[in-house]
């Protein structure tokens, strides 16, 4: 049977991405990918150690990240990610500055950081003011704090799930009920940040940006939009401020509205029934004695 005339495959282009080890949502970037871009993800390599500072300057290390990078340039991608939100920042700002500088010297390949793609996801909004989710221990999220404060960003609020292991297993009910936390009682802030790629987030922005009436942008979203805007694309996302200048005019730029604890949850959140996340304790800030470093 002649074939010829089928034609294609048409051409892709090529997104690398570089994650932790223990990195669960590789279907969650690509909701966010055009149908004429490719993913190319690799991980670094396994270590005995839960999510802590110490682990995220262990997957972070300039080495590791640049045998990374070499091996996805094998592939040809025009621009790599390193997905990691809390191994991007634990540096602070020049920490991450430098690591972007590591990672396109390995593959002479433009390269970025989750963290990065933060702050011009911040500025592309305008927003000075935020309130952070993380699914972290405290000593974590305080280090988040930290270098949002080192880029000139005010955290007005935030809240956090003290998890060490299994990220990926929280359910938008929890990420829904950290983010009404986060943001109620300091004032309306200018945005709110879900952080950690490991955290689930697509299909929680749209519904959260309509109930607080702010954007809502999440760890994996920036990083892909960054990626994608390197290379002269849009990442696809429903009704999403950051995707969509249309949504920023909408319920997400009416002014921030403070959640009570009746709020009934979101329609497009929530299995009822239990998850292994959901045993996972909702931790307020008033409560939490200092943890050992990690």
């Amino acid at each position: 049977m002649e074939l010829s005339f089928l034609g294609g495959p048409q051409p892709q282009r090529g997104v690398g991405v570089v994650a932790p080890f223990d990195f669960a949502l590789d279907r969650e970037l690509w909701r966010w990918v055009p149908d004429d871009v490719s993913l190319h993800v690799t991980r670094t390599p396994f270590v005995p150690v839960e999510v802590s500072l110490h682990l995220a300057r262990m997957v972070s290390e300039h080495e590791t990240l640049a045998e990374a990078v070499r091996a996805l340039s094998a592939v040809s991608p025009e621009i790599v990610a390193y997905a990691c939100t809390s191994g991007s920042f634990v540096g602070g700002v020049a920490g991450e500055r430098a690591m972007t500088a590591a990672m396109t010297r390995a593959g002479e390949i433009p390269s970025l950081t989750t963290s990065g793609a933060l702050l011009d996801a911040l500025g592309e909004l305008d927003a000075r003011r935020i309130a952070v989710v993380t699914p972290y221990t405290k000593s974590v999220t305080d280090a988040l704090e930290d270098y949002l404060s080192e880029a000139g960003i005010e955290v007005s609020g935030r809240s956090y799930l003290g998890l060490t292991r299994e990220i990926w297993r929280v359910p938008y009910r929890d990420v829904v009920a950290m983010a009404r936390q986060a943001v109620a009682g300091a004032g309306a802030p200018d945005a709110l940040f879900i952080s950690c790629t490991n955290l689930p987030t697509y299909d929680a922005i749209p519904q959260l940006e309509a109930e607080l009436r702010m954007p809502v942008i999440s760890a994996n979203q920036v990083t892909i939009w960054a990626a994608l805007r390197a290379i002269g694309r849009e990442a696809v996302g429903p009704y999403q401020a950051l995707l969509d200048p249309a949504a920023r005019r909408g319920p997400a730029a009416m002014g921030g509205v403070t959640p009570t604890a009746d709020q009934p949850p979101l329609a497009s959140v929530a299995p009822a029934a239990p998850t292994v996340a959901a045993e996972a304790e909702l931790v307020a800030e008033a409560d939490v004695p200092p943890e050992e470093e990690r």
